[in-house]
């Protein structure tokens, strides 16, 4: 995979309001442990290895278990995961898949079950954040700091 241009040098000026925006999502008083699972989870769907990387270092850097990270990918089928997750990692797989699933009222409504109005909005805006910085980190070909060939077999 060859790197392609780097963002952040080449309009820096424009990738200020979506810093703005990652400052308000981390501020937001979302709990940090939930933000950093729905990064994940988009960035799992969408197949971003740098954000990959960076969130699970956020995260474990945070607390969080690796068995709730190993098992992300499969969470409908693991308890590990609170009802509150559970509703947030539905609402992001609904607007990360938009799309395909037209946000469904049924997820929308579980949200609601978990997160008053005010937080399904900064939710929202987790996740249109995550998957904007998804297609920016792809998009560019940005490689994440451990990126590197495999070592050859020993023979």
């Amino acid at each position: 995979m060859n790197k392609r241009l780097n963002p952040y040098t080449t309009a820096p000026d424009a990738l200020k309001p979506m810093m703005a925006l990652e400052e308000a999502v981390a501020n937001s008083g979302l709990e940090h442990s939930l933000i950093e699972l729905v990064k994940m989870r988009a960035s799992q769907i969408n197949g971003c290895a740098y954000c990959l990387h960076m969130h699970s270092a956020d995260a474990r850097k945070a607390g969080e278990s690796e068995a709730r990270l190993y098992l992300l990918s499969a969470w409908h089928e693991s308890a590990l995961y609170t009802p509150r997750e559970r509703a947030a990692l539905t609402w992001t797989e609904a607007l990360t898949l938009v799309s395909q699933t037209h946000a469904p009222d049924a997820d929308y409504e579980e949200v609601l079950r978990h997160f008053s109005g005010e937080e399904m909005v900064k939710l929202t805006l987790l996740i249109g954040a995550i998957n904007v910085w998804n297609r920016i980190a792809i998009g560019f070909r940005l490689h994440h700091p451990n990126d590197r060939a495999p070592k050859a077999a020993a023979a």
